[in-house]
């Protein structure tokens, strides 16, 4: 464990692999942590990747520098810690590969900044920058219906729920998404510590909040969220991963679910897998990163 000050926070991550190999970025979701990547970046470093494995902010041991600095997890919040580390590891260029959280981090700095990536791979909805005007248009009833746990966190029940039950909350959330996956309790109690971090609830309960327009976001990101809302397309080469059993993440089907990418981009959908794609499928997410570096 090694922690850096990489803009507003001080960022707590594993660095894993040899220090000169290709660099690669593993950004975990919500409700989960850097454990959802022991074995990809096991792979990885065996295949001579330096693998970077940063907690989000509002997770783990990484913690905010000023008490003062808003508890914000919108998506251009995420982006620019993600920037932000890459500059205080003086890391120019690198697979930026996440899923959920972490893998829209992954598509705001590609479509942002492409020049810092090599390439992405992303988990469904593959495109995972949300579009927040358009977020108040109801969709079909069933995906409406695999959003409950948002909609529950828009009022101060929802955040009163999270704060006293948030292991049961986040367990039940597991099994949910990943109802083909028998994990283990030591696997969920061992990324289930990382939720005990002070500012879990709070950066939780406003992301899910901002997703809808229903509150501001922190100032110092607004240039980054018009960036965003003009829905850029992201040019760098890309690997979209679905799972076929992914309990929260709509399904998309032929050109819906590469849409939003200019460059070159391929999809695989794995059987037998959830919503938690690196920690269910290992091999597959690895060798997703390692067809980029080879390119």
């Amino acid at each position: 464990m090694k922690q850096i000050l990489a803009g507003v926070l001080q960022t707590a991550y594993l660095d894993v692999g040899p220090a000169d190999g290709p660099a690669v970025v593993l950004l975990h979701g919500f409700p989960y942590d850097v454990h959802a990547f022991d074995e990809v970046s096991r792979i990885l470093a065996d295949a001579g990747c330096r693998c970077i494995v940063p907690y989000l902010r509002g997770y783990g041991p990484t913690r905010f520098i000023d008490a003062d600095t808003p508890r914000s997890g919108e998506q251009a919040a995420l982006g620019a810690d993600l920037l932000a580390l890459l500059d205080a590891l003086n890391i120019q260029r690198a697979v930026l590969a996440g899923y959920d959280w972490g893998g829209r981090a992954a598509c705001v700095v590609a479509a942002l900044w492409p020049q810092r990536v090599i390439g992405l791979v992303s988990c469904d909805p593959g495109y995972n920058i949300q579009d927040i005007a358009a977020a108040g248009s109801p969709a079909l009833p069933e995906a409406e219906r695999r959003l409950w746990y948002q909609y529950y966190l828009h009022g101060e029940r929802g955040y009163a729920g999270l704060a006293a039950h948030r292991q049961a909350f986040c367990r039940l959330l597991w099994e949910l998404w990943s109802p083909s996956w028998g994990f283990a309790d030591e696997a969920f109690e061992a990324t289930a510590a990382s939720f005990s971090n002070p500012d879990f609830v709070d950066v939780v309960t406003h992301s899910y909040r901002h997703r809808f327009g229903l509150v501001e976001g922190d100032p110092r990101y607004a240039q980054i969220q018009q960036m965003l809302a003009q829905r850029l397309p992201i040019s760098v080469p890309t690997v979209v991963l679905g799972g076929a059993d992914d309990g929260v993440s709509s399904k998309r089907e032929g050109a819906a679910a590469v849409h939003g990418f200019s460059g070159p981009v391929s999809r695989k959908v794995l059987a037998g897998t959830g919503h938690n794609i690196p920690q269910e499928a290992p091999a597959a997410f690895a060798e997703a990163v390692l067809s980029l570096l080879a390119e």
